[in-house]
């Protein structure tokens, strides 16, 4: 496609995956704690609160995250940029929550998890109104920077004040409502912006979103219960410096970390872009139709379960280059030019991409030996750093080459993917800690 089908009518921006986060472990403290009666079991008014309110809090975070990617092409009129320039809406938020992922996680340590998370919640729903009367370009990218950073503060620190407070028993099934709250979140985010500025323009799209996400933020300050065990620590930037140092020492935590970089950016590149293709010839959608699209990522939320358990069966050295092949083989099929062929290369694409993702990172709490917490957060930092990073880089080849460009760079990606895996399935199982045998 040539360079003047880059900016075409508005359109929205595809989002990068909610995906679902690393799973978090469970403390030890948890399993043996004599105080058991006190965390928060399943049937309670307490259980039902915290579950209502991570939901939400999942739900709203991921749709103000991604609710700008279908409206990238509608942003690419309404400044007159391109469709890279365009992308920077969605990649200066994710950089700066993987950003501030490094931060909000130790500072809750020291403050405390429920404060620093309604603060997160409030603040980006702020910014996203903010947002929305932003007169230039500019100003737009500043607030979307500021709520990507104000958002790390919920996603680095909400699975640990589930694992901290509810009973051992039932936190994997609290665990999958909060998850389930970031995937339908991401998808909602970008299904409700894609089809309203179809109708309505684009600032009253994200003014809507942003109030609803206040609503939201303002329900889980007075819904979600106190912290009954968390227990404040003094930052020591000398044990996070020790940790960084342990990780990357490890064999394996380093080639997951650009595992979840390549996969990323493999996956924000195609949903970021795919719009701009498909408003063009010959194809002519309307917006709305495009961000409809969304509703992809329902084979992604199925696919990120099954292939999770499938990893328990069959280990996830076979498993995570498989998924892999998988998406490559979505993205094969969405070079051609049939609607139909490219739409199911997209559901393809996607159902790999969630399976991989949720391999890679539950391989993460295995492999680590201490800090595992900070393990996730480095996994998290890196894979929103592939959303930022390879999801601009990617305009480039689309201005350049169109969807076949495109093509060649996701396909570099996921080759490079492919190798790392094969890599991972290489390395000695851990003594005490296989993570790649069957059930683990």
């Amino acid at each position: 496609m040539s360079q003047a089908q880059a900016v075409v009518k508005p359109a929205e921006e595809p989002a990068p995956c909610p995906a679902a986060e690393p799973v978090a472990e469970l403390p030890d403290a948890a399993a043996n704690d004599p105080e058991l009666p006190t965390y928060i079991r399943k049937g309670t008014p307490q259980f039902r609160r915290t579950s209502l309110a991570l939901f939400s809090g999942g739900f709203a975070t991921f749709a103000l995250l991604y609710c700008i990617q279908p409206m990238m092409p509608v942003l690419s009129r309404a400044f007159a940029i391109t469709a890279t320039q365009s992308s920077l809406a969605l990649s200066v938020s994710t950089a700066m929550l993987a950003l501030g992922l490094l931060i909000t996680g130790p500072l809750s340590d020291a403050i405390g998890r429920k404060p620093v998370m309604v603060v997160s919640l409030i603040a980006a729903a702020l910014f996203t109104l903010g947002s929305a009367v932003m007169p230039t370009w500019e100003g737009v990218l500043v607030m979307r920077a500021l709520v990507g950073l104000a958002l790390s503060g919920l996603a680095a620190v909400a699975m640990t004040y589930l694992s901290e407070e509810i009973h051992p028993q039932h936190l994997g099934f609290s665990m999958g409502l909060y998850i389930s709250g970031n995937a339908i979140g991401g998808m909602s985010g970008r299904l409700i912006s894609g089809v309203m500025v179809d109708f309505v323009s684009w600032h009253a799209a994200l003014a809507m979103l942003g109030a609803l996400a206040l609503v939201a933020g303002l329900v889980f300050w007075r819904v979600l219960p106190e912290s009954k065990h968390f227990r404040p620590a003094p930052l020591r930037p000398a044990t996070l410096v020790d940790g960084y140092r342990l990780h990357f020492r490890d064999a394996g935590l380093p080639w997951l970390f650009l595992t979840g970089f390549l996969l990323m950016g493999a996956f924000v590149t195609l949903f970021n872009y795919i719009g701009y293709r498909l408003l063009a010839e010959p194809y002519h959608m309307s917006q709305a139709l495009v961000g409809m699209l969304s509703v992809v990522y329902l084979s992604g939320i199925y696919s990120s379960a099954w292939v999770g358990s499938l990893a328990d069966r069959l280990g996830r050295r076979k498993v995570l280059w498989a998924s892999i092949l998988v998406m490559l083989g979505g993205l094969l099929l969405t070079l051609f030019n049939p609607l139909g062929v490219i739409l199911v290369g997209m559901v393809v694409f996607t159902f790999g991409f969630f399976g991989a993702h949720s391999v890679a990172s539950s391989w993460i709490g295995r492999r680590a030996q201490r800090a595992k917490g900070q393990a996730s957060s480095l996994y998290l930092f890196s894979y929103y750093a592939g959303s930022s990073l390879a999801g601009t880089l990617g305009g480039l080849f689309w201005h350049l080459y169109g969807w076949e460009g495109i093509g060649l760079f996701i396909g570099g990606l996921l080759v490079l993917s492919v190798a790392v895996a094969l890599h991972l399935a290489r390395l000695p199982v851990l003594p005490g800690n296989a993570i790649s045998q069957p059930a683990h």
